[in-house]
């Protein structure tokens, strides 16, 4: 039988939510029998959110030691040594700090092999800035520490969206468009598909950027001189991509339903459809990076936090996605390897 993956969890802010999401998820003994999980945290911070939610019938394998950590149980990697003044609910940068320690401890163990897989509890994005996080985000991070580019790409039942643009002014769109994006985009796009889902013919719609897809250049060019060039270049690479699509028109007849993934042009286009359809179940995924990261569609929930209210479908969710992708990465991995065995046989 092949072992369980081990899934590395960065804690997020300790001011919020993402303690008791954490632990509300791994109550549950079935979620430990298809992974093993370590959070990166210490057993102080545990036990105060334990003491604030009234949790008693949890406890945390604490280990200090990676080499450590036990099957069948909910794992904690004790990675600092200071105590930390938590405040729940409040946005306070020296907390903040705390949630960067998690983060790079975690990815220093997915650097050496130790972890299969991210899961990134929320950050607040503010209280983490200093001078070793500059940074709008997890991707961004992740992006600098091991040197590749992501698409983020939001993931629900009914549907993945990903996004051309990100975080950045709807003034500064229309500007940071250009077809090399567009086609990088849609190449990670389709490799994901094939390497993380298991889809090797994968369709891809495009949305449009104007208003009725730009209505042949009436409403604006940008269909016509980025996206739709974009578009076939893409296609004459073998990537399935249509559109442009009008974004109304398009989830409001339900013709999302039709494709393996969706591109939109910036964020609120893409993520007002997906969190209207799949809010609360959503999860957000960092493709094209040569790790698997994966989080909650939400935020740190400052005003709820240590209140027992949060919800962790959504990160439970996520938990369930990054064992997936690993388990996928993993089995195409083998695959290509045995290919590469049998092409070198022929070979000789």
């Amino acid at each position: 039988m092949d072992a369980k993956p081990i899934i590395g969890i960065s804690v997020g802010d300790l001011n919020g939510i993402g303690m008791e999401i954490i632990m509300k998820t791994f109550q549950n003994p079935d979620v430990l029998s298809i992974c093993t999980p370590v959070v990166f945290a210490t057993s102080k911070v545990a036990s105060f959110h334990r003491r604030a939610l009234k949790i008693e019938n949890f406890n945390f394998n604490i280990v200090h030691e990676i080499d450590k950590i036990q099957v069948n149980k909910a794992n904690l990697f004790n990675t600092w040594k200071e105590d930390v003044n938590i405040q729940l609910g409040a946005e306070n940068a020296q907390v903040g700090s705390f949630a960067l320690k998690s983060i790079e401890k975690a990815c220093e163990f997915l650097e050496n092999g130790k972890i299969d897989a991210l899961l990134t509890a929320p950050i607040n994005k503010a209280a983490i800035q200093s001078e070793d996080f500059k940074f709008s985000g997890h991707t961004d991070y992740l992006e600098e520490r091991f040197k590749s580019k992501a698409t983020m790409m939001l993931i629900s039942d009914h549907m993945r969206m990903a996004l051309a643009t990100v975080h950045i002014p709807i003034s500064e769109v229309a500007a940071a468009l250009n077809e090399e994006l567009i086609v990088s985009r849609l190449k990670t796009i389709h490799n994901s598909l094939k390497t993380d889902f298991n889809i090797s013919k994968g369709k891809i719609a495009v949305l449009g950027l104007n208003p009725h897809a730009g209505d042949n250049g009436v409403i604006g060019k940008e269909e016509e001189e980025i996206i739709r060039p974009a578009i076939q270049k893409a296609s004459d690479q073998g990537i399935m991509a249509f559109g442009p699509y009008s974004a109304d028109g398009f989830f409001g007849s339900n013709a999302y339903s039709k494709f393996d993934a969706i591109l939109s042009m910036y964020h609120d286009q893409g993520l007002i459809a997906f969190k209207s359809i799949s809010f609360g179940e959503g999860v957000n995924y960092s493709a094209g990076l040569p790790i698997v990261r994966t989080s909650p569609d939400h935020g740190t929930g400052f005003d709820i936090a240590g209140k027992g209210l949060a919800d962790e479908s959504s990160f439970r969710q996520a938990l369930y996605m990054a064992i997936e992708i690993a388990k996928n990465r993993k089995e195409n991995k083998a695959l290509e390897k045995n290919a590469l065995k049998k092409q070198r046989k022929q070979d000789h």
